[in-house]
């Protein structure tokens, strides 16, 4: 009976787990993430260029904010790319 009890624990914490691995997944390929992302970067590189007094930092900081989110956009092929040859190997 007690090996019965730690057989359930046990696939109760997998299963939370499994949930927590899901919600991570769905938040990285979020729209809200790459929102927050373009807006933080824009803001962060925005306030640098106008601190350091570059000419239309606002505007500027747009293609700076840009390129990261399509920089993060494109890790996920990547990623897949890496783990088929790893996996290969294996």
């Amino acid at each position: 009976m007690v090996e019965l009890k730690e057989l359930n624990r046990r696939i109760a914490r997998i299963e939370a787990r499994n949930a927590r691995v899901e919600s991570d997944k769905a938040w990285e390929t979020s729209w809200t993430r790459r929102a927050l992302l373009f807006a933080f970067t824009y803001v962060a590189v925005g306030a640098f260029f106008q601190a350091t007094r570059v000419s239309e930092p606002w505007l500027n900081a747009i293609v700076w904010a840009v390129v990261f989110v399509l920089s993060t956009l494109t890790l996920p092929f990547f990623k897949e790319q890496w783990l088929a040859r790893r996996k290969q190997k294996n």
